[in-house]
């Protein structure tokens, strides 16, 4: 293993893993072109996948490189697990890796080097997109989801209090400043907060070329509309927990007071569309927002109104419709 380089870490968190697609996770690992690396494993206390079997696939896949492996005493979610392996894991860079997809070679050697030529904290890419089976089925996350769009540079934290365009198994970023934003935010998924985080204090560089196979299965946790299964849980999900979000930042984000305005507005935002689905009658208020998220606008000023199952038909057509591409 050279170790002229500076280390990255590779950040993985498990629950209840399918052992044959953590097999092909592990074995790319291990075919990282990048030599100065170290991988940290920590299973979030799963029923009924032994830890020994992790352990072993472990031992058995990763032999270039060294690696620790843990088990939470009870299930902390993935959040609280990530957030432990950053706040334990030691390096330069950090690489925070799922268990069910597949990183191309060159990725690691690809990021790390667009953060050195750029001076970024926080470098993402592109991913193939696959199924279940590893078929692919686009070649780019952009086609499945059509309003993620790509960025690069500074001063992009703004938009990120919104929308996140960094997906946490293509980002490598720099490990102190990772460490820095722990605590995570309960209300935002790790790597939408520390996308925040390091674009409130420097730059985002997007490699827009895959560089790994995203395994999308139908039950990814930044699945879309994941967690909706019916309106009464679209509320919890897509307006109470993003309202919590956002007084969560108010009084605790480190640089709150900078965005204090941009929190505040979005924040207002929130809060007119959850009451507008509540009494059916905020309408004006959700439609001034719309700036935030047309296409949202519009969707939540008719879904109110609409019987259950028509709304649940509407909502798994969206489904289908990034599943089948």
């Amino acid at each position: 293993m050279e170790t002229g380089k500076p280390q990255i870490s590779i950040l993985m968190a498990v629950y209840e893993p399918r052992l044959d697609w953590l097999r092909e996770q592990l074995q790319s690992l291990e075919e990282q072109t990048y030599s100065h690396l170290r991988l940290y494993i920590w299973d979030d206390c799963s029923p009924t996948v032994p830890f020994e079997e992790v352990e072993g696939l472990v031992k058995e896949c990763i032999r270039s490189f060294p690696y620790e492996i843990r088990r939470n005493e009870e299930n902390l979610g993935s959040n609280l697990t990530f957030q432990r392996l950053t706040q334990e894991a030691e390096g330069k860079y950090f690489a925070y890796c799922d268990q069910d997809d597949v990183w191309l070679p060159e990725k690691l050697t690809v990021l790390q080097g667009e953060i050195e030529k750029s001076g970024a904290l926080l470098a993402c890419s592109d991913m193939f997109i696959v199924d279940g089976d590893g078929r692919q089925k686009a070649d780019s996350i952009t086609k499945v989801r059509k309003r993620h769009c790509f960025r690069n540079g500074e001063n992009l934290a703004e938009g990120l209090l919104i929308s996140n365009f960094v997906t946490g198994c293509t980002m490598l970023v720099d490990a102190a400043a990772a460490k820095a934003a722990v605590p995570f935010c309960p209300y935002m998924i790790h790597d939408h907060y520390i996308a925040l985080y390091c674009a409130a204090i420097g730059k985002i560089v997007s490699v827009e070329r895959p560089l790994i196979r995203y395994r999308m299965h139908g039950n990814n946790q930044s699945q879309i509309l994941a967690g909706v299964l019916d309106k009464a849980s679209y509320a919890s999900v897509r307006l109470e927990y993003p309202s919590l979000k956002f007084q969560w930042l108010r009084e605790n984000f480190p640089f709150r007071s900078e965005f204090e305005s941009a929190i505040h507005q979005r924040q207002e935002w929130m809060e007119a569309r959850r009451r507008n689905w509540v009494r059916k009658g905020n309408w004006s208020a959700v439609w001034r927002g719309r700036k935030f998220g047309l296409q949202t606008a519009l969707f939540e000023l008719a879904a109110p109104w609409l019987p259950e199952r028509l709304f649940m038909w509407i909502i798994q057509c969206i489904r289908k419709k990034e599943q089948s591409l």
